[in-house]
């Protein structure tokens, strides 16, 4: 039989994909191929590929969007090959980033929420690691404005994201992380005096713990902080780390006071592409007053005929996710923001009431009073599983839901911890709990419930 000869694509058009010469192989993994190949059979291949990945819409693990509709992805392609680097080549883009700016210093009480200053970043990664040179070169300042040593900056905080600990370390800053004591999952005012000191360049206050999915009491770490200033004359600021509570407090918690309100409040960040239903790829910083920003990090470049104050880690990036945002805030509005969150609060508390019918838990945050999680414990020494076995078994169905244990000093307590986002309906959420259900039954040898009838119940 002689060898397969490649159709050209004239001639291959009623050629079956997975009976062509590619897919006879192993797709290439370390050599770029010689030849050139039919595009539709290796977008299909790759494609292919690609089903090995999780469903994102049941990936209850992730903070982030899962969810977008075809307006989005008419606009992400509208902007494919704008480089949101060059303002002075794409005014307009720049533009919509600033309007954005503002509505989110307006959502988050600026004072002056029209003149103050803030940027995109492509994660809140970023935003948090710009937030932090700002404080520690203004902290820098103010020390050597006064004579003293500027060499031992450090950052107070409770359980963060993996950022702060890369902030720390690739910036020369000591990170003294409060350790959890008792019951409690977050930093607490009581910890202020005996963390902060002089060389303290800002409290790190999150909205939203990784871990827990709590909030952090903004307010009363302010308030303590108040209490050591007039004690000591320290006077230390707080950025909130608002990666998800920022998209999430305005609507669910309006009268809860975590933003600009708080005077010692200079910046916050959040990830637009979290709650803020945008696509992956985009979050925000904002500072109080353009004082907070000091003007030694800041660049500029022409723009629409001035020039405009830049500060970025990143440079090349895209700007489809900057204008969904864009779209997003003024298709949803306060309204359809409120409404949407509410909706997976709803979803969350549902989870929260079946938990302790389901199997030995003990709930550690129901998703009341922050952002619509759940997060729980076994509560029985002698359960015949453990939440890892458990994790193993719900990902057999697609979902993925992490277990991990709490960070210091309560290591010992493994948890659970599902998050509720946008797209994730009552009718999923019914599905999810019955899979649960179905999971415990299995791993502690009982008979299994019939997922038709619990989730029409």
């Amino acid at each position: 039989m002689g060898i397969i000869q490649r159709l050209t694509p004239k001639d291959d058009t009623n050629q079956d994909i997975f009976a062509g010469l590619l897919a006879e192989k192993n797709l290439p993994r370390y050599r770029v191929p010689q030849g050139s190949s039919d595009p539709r059979e290796v977008r299909s291949l790759v494609s292919n590929e690609l089903l090995l990945d999780g469903n994102a819409g049941q990936n209850l693990a992730t903070f982030c969007t899962t969810y977008d509709d075809e307006d989005v992805r008419y606009l992400m392609d509208l902007a494919i090959n704008k480089n949101m680097i060059d303002k002075d080549e794409y005014p307009q883009s720049a533009e919509i980033e600033n309007r954005c700016v503002h509505m989110l210093a307006d959502l988050w009480h600026a004072p002056d929420a029209g003149e103050t200053i803030g940027c995109s970043t492509e994660g809140s990664s970023e935003a948090c690691m710009l937030g932090g040179l700002a404080l520690k070169w203004q902290w820098r300042k103010d020390r050597l404005a006064q004579g003293k040593s500027a060499d031992r900056p450090n950052l107070v905080c409770g359980p963060v994201q993996i950022c702060w600990h890369k902030f720390a370390r690739y910036f020369d800053v000591e990170l003294r992380q409060v350790p959890l004591t008792g019951d409690g999952l977050g930093m607490g005012p009581e910890d202020m005096a005996k963390y902060c000191d002089e060389n303290t360049i800002c409290v790190v206050a999150t909205l939203g713990v990784t871990f827990t999915g709590i909030y952090e009491p903004v307010r009363e770490l302010a308030a303590a902080l108040d209490d050591l200033q007039e004690r000591s004359g320290l006077d230390i600021p707080i950025h909130v780390d608002a990666a998800s509570g920022g998209f999430i407090a305005p609507f669910l918690q309006p009268d809860l006071e975590w933003d600009f309100q708080v005077p010692r409040v200079k910046s916050i960040n959040a990830s637009g592409h979290k709650y803020g239903l945008a696509p992956l790829g985009v979050a925000w910083i904002v500072w109080r007053d353009t004082s907070d920003l000091p003007e030694e990090l800041t660049f500029r470049v022409d723009y629409l005929g001035g020039d405009m104050p830049t500060f970025a880690l990143n440079f090349s990036r895209p700007a489809g996710q900057i204008i969904s945002q864009y779209y997003l805030l003024l298709r949803h509005g306060r309204d359809g923001y409120r409404e949407i969150h509410e909706a997976c609060a709803k979803s969350a508390h549902f989870i929260a009431d079946q938990l302790p019918r389901v199997g030995p838990f003990e709930l550690l945050y129901d998703g009341q009073g922050a952002l619509p999680a759940v997060c729980y414990r076994i509560n029985d020494d002698s359960a015949p599983f453990t939440l890892y076995d458990l994790s193993d078994h719900l990902r057999m169905r697609g979902w993925q839901v992490p277990s991990y244990p709490l960070p210091a000093n309560r290591q010992d307590t493994v948890i659970q911890r599902i998050l509720i986002r946008h797209g994730m309906s009552r009718d999923m959420t019914g599905l999810f709990v019955a899979d649960l259900e179905a999971g415990v039954k299995t791993l502690t040898g009982g008979p299994r419930p019939s997922r038709s009838g619990f989730h029409h119940n």
